[in-house]
């Protein structure tokens, strides 16, 4: 059967089997995996074009980078506030209360977005130096904070439309939308970082033009791929979406009470979560910048190569989210236990693979990325240290889009800010003196795994509780 066909087995309350259970899990999983994925070849290729410009131009990005990530999770927890809601309405064949939960979250985005970019522009000039960055850095630092702040906007129509997509079903146009953002940020790229320059292709020589920006064309470069991504995604979700489609009926762009409400309280939690996650990551930085700027290269090179093992893990758990939050809105308690085993299974055994694949690997994950030796030296070390949490951390993050999907977001979002401050950070601020940046990565690893251990267990007992049963993890 077909993925649609598949889909209204949830919604019509009809029986499903294991085999379907799986097939849709799987038809889901693909296109959001190949989203996340696209996204992360994204950042390997702004890192090795700006990795060839040397280490300090690597170490002026990878400086920031835990900022934008939390600007970025904002963006996403205000997208989760509003999508999670039109899966329920959708799982429960409501498609015009879907659609008008959309048109809320259209007006909420802008109106957040705009915000978060005029925050965002004010404090660029003085990041880099609240982040212990040297000298030499700080101008190209500050220059790639400011274009990406001033995108915001955009970001977050990205972030939304993306997460609106998958909730009603959709998981194909996100995914082919972030392939065409990745092929449009090479040419891009290619224009903004490096002067005009003669070329040599299949035999053929040509004149490459170029503008010769360097860290600031590659934040340039980014920003625009991601921005007409952006615009291409939120025309096809209005225009063409079969459920959530604006054309055919009108209604109010004016938030109402009750919306933003569940709004907040799905959302809200996740973006606190974001926030002292991404300071967690930013104290990280400052830990890591002593060890100097060969350390903060490969610190955010590690960083990057890894993210394309895990980020199979987070399209799993966008698959999770939709198939938990649709079950929820059909009322199918039980259906929503078994898609968390299958999601949490399946993305278990994804991240496994792509740990060892990770381990035997990098060196060539380096090497692509950086053509400095002490920078590829220090990163190749990181990754064999994390590649051993991989599985783990695929329970943590598989298992929290279930709880996403469910509604329930304050308690996970809870357990991933003690697991981080309280291991992670702890652990690193005493190995790193000790070890070096091998220190960090250390404590990395023994986080990550245990918090896999605790949402799998969280897990296991909302799935197996008596007294409340699996259906209270419903908001309200």
């Amino acid at each position: 059967m077909k993925k649609d066909s598949l889909l209204d087995l949830v919604r019509t309350g009809r029986p499903m089997t294991a085999g379907q259970q799986v097939r849709l899990a799987a038809a889901l999983s693909v296109p959001a995996i190949l989203a996340q994925v696209s996204t992360i070849v994204m950042e390997y290729i702004d890192a090795a074009m700006v990795g060839s410009l040397g280490a300090e131009a690597s170490a002026s990005i990878g400086l920031v980078a835990s900022t934008t990530w939390l600007f970025g999770g904002l963006c996403s927890g205000v997208a989760s506030g509003f999508s999670v809601q039109v899966a329920h309405r959708v799982g429960a064949r409501d498609n015009q209360g879907a659609r008008s939960v959309l048109r809320q979250a259209m007006t909420t985005a802008f109106l957040f977005g705009s915000i978060l970019a005029l925050i965002g522009g004010a404090i660029a000039p003085f990041l880099p130096t609240w982040l212990g960055g040297s000298e030499a850095i700080r101008p190209d630092a500050t220059a790639y904070f400011l274009i990406f702040a001033l995108s915001i906007p955009f970001v977050d129509f990205f972030y939304l439309s993306a997460g609106m997509l998958r909730c009603s079903g959709n998981m194909l146009v996100p995914g082919l939308l972030g392939v065409g953002a990745c092929v449009l940020d090479v040419v891009t790229n290619f224009f903004f970082i490096y002067p005009t320059r003669p070329f040599h292709l299949f035999g053929f020589d040509f004149t490459m033009p170029g503008l010769g920006l360097g860290v600031p064309g590659a934040a340039l470069g980014s920003v625009l791929a991601f921005t007409l991504s952006a615009a291409v995604m939120t025309a096809y979700l209005v225009l063409r979406s079969k459920e959530l489609r604006l054309t055919h009926e009108r209604g109010s762009f004016l938030p109402q009470r009750d919306t933003l409400h569940r709004a907040s309280k799905i959302g809200v939690p996740m973006m606190l979560q974001h926030t002292v996650m991404c300071l967690a990551q930013i104290v990280t930085t400052i830990i890591v910048a002593p060890l100097g700027t060969f350390a903060i290269a490969a610190h955010s090179f590690a960083i990057t190569a890894e993210s394309l093992c895990y980020m199979p893990g987070y399209g799993i758990s966008d698959a999770a989210t939709t198939l938990v939050g649709q079950s929820l809105g059909a009322g199918r308690p039980e259906l929503m236990k078994r898609f968390a085993v299958v999601t949490v299974g399946l993305g278990m055994t994804v991240m496994t693979l792509m740990g060892v694949v990770m381990y035997c690997c990098a060196p060539l994950m380096m090497s692509l990325l950086t053509p400095v030796a002490e920078v590829q030296t220090l990163g190749v070390e990181c990754l064999r240290i994390e590649a051993w949490a991989e599985p783990m951390f695929a329970a943590a993050i598989v298992t929290y889009g279930v709880f996403v999907g469910a509604g329930d977001t304050f308690k996970p979002s809870l357990m991933n800010l003690i697991s981080m401050w309280a291991v992670r950070l702890t652990l690193a601020a005493l190995l790193a003196p000790h070890f070096g940046l091998a220190g960090v990565w250390i404590a990395m690893c023994a986080e990550l795994c245990f918090r896999g251990l605790i949402f799998l267990a969280r897990l296991i007992y909302k799935m197996k509780s008596q007294r409340r049963g699996w259906a209270a993890l419903q908001i309200g």
